[in-house]
C-alpha cells in the first residue's frame, strides 16, 4: 500500500507512535488509509451539515476494511461574497483548495480519498486536486437544497435564491415591495444544500457523476433525505474498493469522460462556470478542451432539461425524474453518449445507464421534443472577443439571441450596478464591465447582482451585458461573460469606447465591435495598463501566475 510508506517496518515506529496518538489501533493502521477532504464550516448553507456527511463516509470506510483519515478544506459562498471584495477570492479559492488536497495526501502518504465538497469552487478544487494525484478517489456532495415556497404564489410555486437576487431589482423600478421582498428572503432558502437551481455548485456535481467520479445520485440527491447519507456510506466503501482494485481518477477521467461531461453540461443547461472548471480539471488530467470544442459538442446536443434561472424545474425535480444517469440515457439513444467509459461505481456508463428510467418526461425530455435544439452553452468569436466568451444560450430569450445596440462601459462591476439600479441603462444597449477578468480583478468575479437587477427591472429582454468577469449559474438573459482576452491582458475590450455599436450574434456565434480593425490597434497602442487593484496578499500573487479564461484561469509558474 501507498501508506506503508508512512507506517511499515522498524523504521517507522516513531511514524506509528504518532497515529496511535490520534487514537488508532494496530488493526487500523494495517488498513488502508482513506482521506476524507471535509469542506464542513458555518460559513456556507451548503456546507454546514457537511460533517455529518463526512461521518457517513467514514462508517462506510470502516464497514469495508478501510481507515478514514480525515482533514479539512476551506470553502466560500459565492452568495454571501456577491458584489463585494469577498467574490474576487472566489474563483482564485479553487487553486487553493486543489493545492491544500495534494498536500494532505502526499505529506500523509494516502491510499485512497473521498472528496466531501458541495459548492461553486469548492468540487472543481477537489476535482482538479483528484486528476493532480490520480489516487483511487471518490466524490460525495452534500447534495442541493430544497427550492422554496413562493409566499402568496400559486399551488407548488417555486423560488430559490435567483429569486431574490431578482427581486431586488423589482423592488428597485417600483414593481415589489420592500415587505414583500422580505417574505421572499424568508422562504427562498428553506433547508441546507447547495442552492436549488442548475447553478454552479449543481452544475458541478451533477457533472461529477457524468465524469464518472461520483456514485448516481451525487449531483441530485437532495441535501436533507437519508439517501444522501446511505449514499456517502456507499462512497467510503467504494473508495476503500477502488483502492484493492487499483483503479485511479485518470482511468475514469479520460477523454471521453470528459465529452460525456460537456454533452451532458449541454443537455443539462449547466452554467457557464463549468466552461472554466472542465477546462481547469482536465488540464490537471493532461486533456485539452477547448472552446471550439464546446461549441462543437453543443450543436450537436439537445437542450433537454430545463432548471432554474432557465425554467421551472429544480435539483429535487430532477432526482424526481430520474437522475443524471437517465438523462445520459436520453442521449445515448442519439448516439451523444461514450458508454464504454469506466466510472468510480466499478460498472461502465452503459451499465449504469441500463438501470436508469425516465420518471418524467417533462423534467427530462427526449431528444425528439427537446427544450431547444442545441446545448445550454455556446462559445462566441469575433473582433471583441479572438479568443472567445461564454453564453448561457439556454437562458437568453429568443429576441435577444441576436442584439446591436451602443457600448455603456465601465471599469468595475459597482458602477455598472450603480447605473442599472439608478435606471441610467436603457433598452436596447449593451452594458460593458471590463478589468473583472482573472487578472484584472484579480479574481473573476461573477456578475449576478447587475444581471440579476437587468431582469427584475423587466430590461433582460433588451439589455445585454458583456464582460471579461464571470457569471454566476444563476444567471439569466444575454449575458456574455470570459471575454478572452480580458482587458488587463491588452484584449480588445479595452479598446470599447462609450456609445460604440457592439453586435451579437448567439445563434451565428459571433460578437463583433463595430469598429475598424485599424482604430482598435490604434486605442490599443494608447492603451496603458490600471495600476492593480490589490497589490499584497495571495491576490496579488494569483493575479501574476493565472491564466486567461479560456484556458480555465488555471495558474502557471
Amino acid at each position: 500500500m501507498r501508506s506503508d510508506r508512512m507506517k511499515k517496518g522498524i523504521e517507522r515506529a516513531p511514524h506509528r507512535s504518532l497515529l496511535k496518538a490520534i487514537g488508532y489501533t494496530d488493526e487500523e493502521i494495517r488498513r488502508p488509509m482513506i482521506g476524507v477532504a471535509n469542506s464542513v464550516n458555518t460559513a456556507v448553507p451548503g456546507h454546514v451539515h457537511l460533517d455529518k456527511i463526512a461521518e457517513a463516509v467514514k462508517a462506510g470506510i470502516y464497514m469495508a476494511g478501510g481507515t478514514p483519515v480525515e482533514f479539512g478544506t476551506i470553502g466560500v459562498c459565492d452568495g454571501l461574497a456577491m458584489n463585494h471584495i469577498g467574490m474576487k477570492y472566489s474563483l482564485a479559492s479553487r487553486e487553493l483548495i486543489a493545492d491544500s488536497v495534494e498536500v494532505m495526501a502526499h505529506a500523509h502518504a494516502l491510499d485512497g480519498l473521498v472528496l466531501v465538497p458541495n459548492c461553486d469552487k469548492i468540487v472543481p478544487g477537489m476535482l482538479m486536486a483528484a486528476a493532480r494525484l490520480d489516487l483511487p478517489t471518490v466524490v460525495v456532495s452534500g447534495g442541493p437544497m430544497l427550492a422554496g415556497e413562493r409566499p402568496g404564489g400559486a399551488p407548488g410555486e417555486k423560488v430559490d435564491l435567483i429569486t431574490v437576487f431578482e427581486a431586488v431589482g423589482a423592488v428597485r423600478s417600483g414593481k415589489m415591495s420592500e415587505e414583500a421582498l422580505t417574505e421572499m428572503e424568508n422562504a427562498a432558502c428553506p433547508t441546507c444544500g447547495s442552492c436549488a437551481g442548475m447553478f454552479t455548485a449543481n452544475s458541478m456535481n451533477c457533472l461529477t457523476e457524468a465524469v464518472g467520479l461520483a456514485l448516481p445520485g451525487n449531483g441530485t440527491i437532495p441535501a436533507v433525505m437519508s439517501a444522501r447519507i446511505r449514499l456517502a456510506k456507499e462512497s467510503g466503501m467504494q473508495a476503500v474498493k477502488l483502492v484493492e482494485a487499483g483503479l485511479t481518477a485518470r482511468q475514469v477521467m479520460t477523454e471521453k469522460a470528459f465529452e460525456n461531461a460537456l454533452t451532458v453540461d449541454m443537455a443539462l443547461g449547466c452554467s457557464t462556470n463549468t466552461v472554466l472548471h472542465l477546462a481547469a480539471i482536465a488540464a490537471e488530467a493532461g486533456i485539452a478542451l477547448n472552446l471550439e470544442k464546446i461549441n462543437r459538442i453543443s450543436e450537436k446536443t439537445p437542450h433537454l432539461c430545463s432548471l432554474s434561472p432557465a425554467g421551472p424545474h429544480h435539483l429535487q425535480d430532477l432526482n424526481r425524474a430520474g437522475g443524471i444517469y437517465a438523462v445520459m440515457s436520453r442521449l445515448a439513444e442519439i448516439g451523444r453518449i461514450w458508454p464504454d467509459c469506466v466510472t468510480v461505481s466499478n460498472r461502465t456508463v452503459a451499465e449504469l445507464m441500463s438501470i436508469a428510467a425516465v420518471r418524467d418526461p417533462d423534467v427530462i425530455r427526449s431528444a425528439e421534443d427537446p427544450y431547444h435544439a442545441q446545448g445550454g452553452l455556446a462559445a462566441l468569436f469575433g473582433n471583441l472577443a479572438p479568443r472567445g466568451c461564454v453564453v448561457k444560450q439556454s437562458a437568453v430569450v429568443e429576441k435577444m439571441l441576436k442584439h446591436e445596440g451602443p457600448a455603456r462601459v465601465f471599469d468595475a462591476e459597482e458602477a455598472a450596478t450603480e447605473a442599472i439600479m439608478e435606471g441610467r441603462i436603457k433598452k436596447g444597449d449593451v452594458v460593458v464591465i471590463r478589468y473583472e477578468g482573472p487578472r484584472g480583478g484579480p479574481g473573476m468575479r461573477e456578475m449576478l447582482t447587475p444581471t440579476s437587477a437587468i431582469a427584475g427591472m423587466g430590461l433582460d429582454a433588451g439589455v445585454a451585458l458583456i464582460t471579461d468577469g464571470r457569471f454566476s449559474g444563476g444567471t439569466r438573459g444575454a449575458s456574455i461573460g470570459h471575454v478572452s482576452p480580458e482587458a488587463a491582458q491588452k484584449g480588445p475590450i479595452a479598446a470599447v469606447r462609450e456609445g460604440d455599436r457592439i453586435s451579437i450574434d448567439i445563434t451565428g456565434k459571433t460578437i463583433e465591435l463595430k469598429v475598424s480593425d485599424e482604430e482598435i490597434q490604434r486605442r490599443l497602442a494608447e492603451w496603458t495598463l490600471p495600476a492593480p487593484k490589490i497589490t499584497e496578499g495571495y491576490l496579488a500573487r494569483y493575479a501574476k501566475m493565472v491564466s486567461s479564461a479560456d484556458e480555465g484561469a488555471i495558474l502557471k509558474s
